[in-house]
C-alpha cells in the first residue's frame, strides 16, 4: 500500500475528491439548510419543467427519502418502496442522495454520417469528441466542425451553450469539462444540465465529483476500454450536500488546487530524477574508473607501458607471419620529458592535450595499438537469405547491446559465411561496435557466437593481443568515449564512424591487474545500483 509520500499529485487530487464526496473534506454546519430542503426544490422545478414540456416524465419517477430510522428508501412510481441496500458509502446527516436524473436533464450527442460530405464540408459549428476534452478544464475548439446542414438536420438546430457541463462516458469514462463555446458533440459524450440553478452550486459540485462518482457506477468492458449507458448513468447515486457546504468544498478543492500543480511538477521531477539516477551514477562510477580514480594503484603492477611494448613485438611478429597488415600511418601516444602527452607518428612527433591526467603506471594509447580495427566484407542485398548464418546491422548490435539477444531477421548462405572466413569473422573476446545511426553501442562475442555483419555497419576490434575486452567495454560506455565519439563523428545525415576515426581514438589504459579490480568494483557497484 503506498504512503502518502509515494502519492502522485493525481492520486493525491483523487484521495481529496474522495474525502468531499463522502462529506470528510469540510465540517458541516448545523446552521446550513438541510440537504432534504433543496432536494425538494430540486424536484419542483424538475416537475415545473414536465409540466410545461421541456422534459418527458420519466416512466419509473423515483425518489429518495431517509426514514425515521435514518435509513435510506426509495419510491419508485406510486406504490413500491424500496430500502436501499447497496449505496456507495455513507454521507453526514444532513446531506442527502439523489439519483442522477433526478438532478440533471443529460442528453448524449451524435456523429453525423461521416461518409457524407455534406454534413462535414463547409464546417461552422464546433462538434466535439473526447480527444477534444481536456479534464476539469473549460474547452473552447474543437478540431472538427459540422456543416450547417448537418447542424439543421442531425442536431435540430440545437446547441448545447457555452457553460454547459460535458461528461464522457464511453471508453474513457468520467472526463470532465465546461464548453466554453457553443457546441454539440458526438455520442460519446452527454451535455448536463442541472434542474436547480443557484449559482452554478450543483454544477461545480459535479464538475469536480462526477469523474470518481462514475467508478461506482458497474460499467460494460468495451475493445478500447469500459463504457456506460443511459441506463446506468440513470441509476447513478449523487451525495448532496447543503448548497452552502457545496461551495465550502468546492473553494477547498480549489485552494488545493495550486498546491497540487506544484507538488506535480516535483514529483514529476523527481520521478525523472529517480529514473535517471542510476544511470547517471553508473556513468559517473565509470568516468572515475577511466581516470584511475576507482581503485589505488599497486606499485607492485606491471606498468601499462611494458605491457603495450610486448603488443609491439607481437604485432610485428603478426605481421612478418603474414597474418596481419602493417599499418603505414599508426602512430603511439608518448610522454615527453616535460610530462607532456605526443603523438609519434613516423617519427615525427606532435603534442597531443590530454582532458585529465592518469595515474603514473598508466598509459594513453590508441585503440589500433592493441586491436585489429576492422569492418566486414560487403554482402549484396541480394545475398541476404531467410534462413542461415545470422547476419547482424547495426540495429541488431544495439539490441544485443541494450537487451542481450536479438530476434533476428536477415541471414547469409553457410557458404558465403565460410568464403568470408578467411578476412575474418567475428570471434570469441572480439568487441562490435555500431558505427552507423546510434553510435559506440558495444557487444562482445561470446564463445558460441556464429554471425557475420555489415560492413561499414558495425566495426569490430578484433581482439588479436588478447586484452581485457570487459574493461575497453566498460570504457565505450563512459562519458569520456561517448564526448570523443560525438566530437569525432563523419557523415552530415546520419552519424557515421569509419574505420580511421575508431583507429584513432585515443584511451586510458591501466595496467592489467589494477584493470581486473577495476572491473571487479564495477560490478560491486552495478548490484547495488539495480
Amino acid at each position: 500500500m503506498k504512503t502518502i509520500k509515494n502519492l502522485t499529485a493525481d492520486e493525491l487530487r483523487k484521495s481529496i475528491l474522495q474525502l468531499a464526496i463522502q462529506g470528510k473534506l469540510v465540517k458541516q454546519d448545523p446552521n446550513d439548510e438541510p440537504a432534504s430542503e433543496l432536494v425538494k426544490r430540486i424536484y419542483e422545478e424538475k416537475n415545473k419543467l414536465i409540466a410545461e414540456g421541456k422534459i418527458k416524465k420519466d416512466k419509473n419517477q423515483s425518489y429518495i427519502f431517509k426514514g425515521d430510522d435514518n435509513c435510506y428508501y426509495e419510491k419508485i412510481g406510486n406504490n413500491e418502496l424500496v430500502k436501499l441496500e447497496d449505496l456507495p458509502f455513507d454521507i453526514p446527516d444532513n446531506w442527502m442522495w439523489i439519483r442522477f436524473p433526478n438532478l440533471v436533464n443529460f442528453n448524449l450527442g451524435k456523429t453525423p454520417e461521416r461518409h457524407n460530405d455534406k454534413y462535414w464540408n463547409n464546417g461552422k459549428y464546433f462538434w466535439f469528441s473526447i480527444a477534444d476534452m481536456i479534464d476539469k478544464e473549460t474547452i473552447y475548439a474543437s478540431k472538427e466542425k459540422i456543416s450547417d446542414i448537418s447542424f439543421k438536420e442531425n442536431f435540430g438546430s440545437k446547441l448545447s451553450p457555452a457553460g454547459t457541463l460535458i461528461m464522457s462516458f464511453k471508453l474513457t469514462v468520467g472526463r470532465v469539462s465546461i464548453l466554453g463555446v457553443d457546441a454539440l458533440h458526438n455520442e460519446a459524450i452527454i451535455s448536463i444540465f442541472p434542474y436547480f440553478k443557484n449559482n452554478d452550486s450543483i454544477k461545480n459540485w459535479l464538475f469536480y465529483t462526477l469523474g470518481i462518482l462514475v467508478s461506482y457506477v458497474e460499467q460494460t468492458g468495451a475493445i478500447k476500454g469500459n463504457t456506460l449507458n443511459k441506463e446506468k448513468m440513470s441509476s447513478m447515486y449523487i451525495p448532496l450536500p447543503p448548497l452552502e457546504e457545496q461551495q465550502r468544498i468546492v473553494d477547498k478543492i480549489n485552494s488545493f488546487e495550486p498546491l497540487l500543480e506544484k507538488y506535480d511538477k516535483v514529483e514529476k521531477e523527481l520521478s525523472k530524477l529517480e529514473k535517471e539516477f542510476p544511470e547517471k551514477l553508473k556513468k559517473s562510477i565509470l568516468q572515475y574508473a577511466i581516470e584511475g580514480k576507482l581503485v589505488k594503484q599497486d606499485p607492485n603492477d606491471e606498468p601499462a607501458s611494458v605491457l603495450l611494448e610486448r603488443i609491439k613485438q607481437e604485432k610485428e611478429r603478426l605481421i612478418k607471419e603474414g597474418k596481419i597488415k602493417r599499418d603505414k600511418n599508426e602512430s603511439y601516444i608518448c610522454q615527453g620529458d616535460d610530462k607532456n602527452y605526443y603523438e609519434n607518428s613516423q617519427n615525427t612527433l606532435s603534442k597531443v592535450d590530454m582532458l585529465f591526467d592518469i595515474p603514473y603506471n598508466w598509459t594513453w594509447m590508441k585503440l589500433e595499438n592493441i586491436f585489429d580495427v576492422v569492418s566486414a566484407c560487403r554482402v549484396h542485398q541480394s545475398d541476404w537469405k531467410s534462413t542461415g548464418i545470422p547476419f547482424y546491422r547495426a540495429r541488431e548490435i544495439g539490441k544485443l547491446s541494450d537487451y542481450g539477444y536479438v530476434n533476428n531477421e536477415l541471414f547469409i548462405s553457410e557458404e558465403l559465411y565460410e568464403k568470408f572466413r578467411k578476412n575474418g569473422i567475428p570471434q570469441k573476446n572480439d568487441l562490435m561496435i555500431t558505427a552507423v545511426g546510434t553510435l559506440g553501442k558495444t557487444y562482445i562475442v561470446k564463445e558460441y557466437d556464429k554471425f557475420y555483419y555489415k560492413d561499414a555497419s558495425v566495426i569490430s576490434l578484433r581482439n588479436i593481443f588478447n586484452v581485457n575486452i570487459t574493461f575497453i567495454d566498460y570504457l565505450f560506455k563512459s562519458p569520456y568515449m561517448e564526448e570523443q565519439i560525438k566530437l569525432n563523428i563523419a557523415g552530415t545525415t546520419v552519424g557515421t564512424i569509419t574505420i580511421e576515426k575508431a583507429k584513432n581514438y585515443i584511451i586510458p589504459y591501466p595496467p592489467i591487474e589494477e584493470q581486473k579490480r577495476i572491473i571487479s568494483k564495477i560490478h560491486q557497484f552495478n548490484n547495488i545500483i539495480n
